[in-house]
């Protein structure tokens, strides 16, 4: 498939029969695209798990705020957003095009539905560039290497994970994931990061029953982490102020109640 465009029956693969995780996102932070089948399972979860709403909003939020931090206070131009979800308002590369229009973007995901919308992932600025791949995140060398045909490798990135490791199943498979993407981008690049966790200090308890359920009824399968396996995604890099926090109180400008969903941003030295 060329970058940005939709394969030719592409979205056969479509499956409107079982709730999507991308759809049910959708649902949860009130977007449109979205089937019967997610806003029931989303009811359902929700019903278990009343947080993951909050949960949802929390994420989005946070891609705001990390996006407009390393584009205004870390000067990155680009981007590789690697699990980019349904396009709602604010998409990466609104937010740094608007920082900086000459930010360069790169999304990356291999959800039919998601492929569906990839036209309005790409208006970007005249300036800059917005490109959209289609990938698995279990494929990373192939990430890596489509990206560099938008993307220049010799300059900082900023790689965006939020939300996509937890369908990782593996948990060696993802840290491979992020050293191999991390070690195809130079110092001074960025990872950024969130994922669900089940430590109670963050109300995670909750997460353990609801994502069974998800695991039983929806599409794909799901795990949360504990912090301390979260944290050694950043390996090697800095993590920046204030660290690893709930994704709603990371550099959030009141004191929001926490989520279990962990984010932080870190810079490769």
């Amino acid at each position: 498939m060329s970058d940005g465009h939709t394969p030719s029956g592409g979205s056969a693969k479509l499956n409107t029969g079982v709730a999507h995780n991308a759809r049910v996102w959708n649902y949860w932070i009130g977007g449109k695209d979205n089937y019967e089948v997610d806003q029931q399972v989303g009811e359902q979860v929700a019903g278990m798990f009343p947080i993951i709403r909050d949960i949802a909003r929390a994420d989005r939020d946070f891609l705001g705020r990390a996006v407009r931090f390393v584009a205004e206070e870390r000067g990155v131009r680009q981007f590789l957003d690697i699990g980019t979800g349904l396009p709602t308002a604010d998409n990466t590369h609104e937010i740094a095009q608007r920082v900086a229009p000459d930010s360069r973007i790169v999304y990356v995901d291999n959800d039919p539905i998601v492929l569906v919308h990839a036209r309005t992932l790409l208006t970007g600025t005249r300036e800059g560039a917005t490109a959209y791949i289609d990938a698995d995140v279990h494929d990373p060398d192939a990430i890596v290497e489509r990206a560099a045909r938008t993307l220049d490798f010799t300059k900082p990135v900023a790689v965006m994970m939020l939300g996509i490791l937890n369908f990782v199943l593996d948990y060696d498979k993802a840290r491979e994931i992020v050293r191999r993407v991390l070690a195809a981008v130079p110092s001074g690049s960025h990872l950024v990061l969130t994922h669900p966790t089940f430590d109670s200090e963050l109300g995670g308890e909750g997460q353990i029953p609801a994502m069974k359920f998800w695991n039983d009824n929806a599409t794909p399968p799901i795990t949360a982490r504990s912090g301390t396996d979260i944290a050694a995604f950043f390996e090697g890099l800095e993590l920046l102020e204030p660290g690893m926090v709930s994704c709603a109180q990371w550099r959030a400008p009141d004191s929001p109640v926490p989520v279990p969903q962990y984010g932080a941003v870190a810079v490769k030295p």
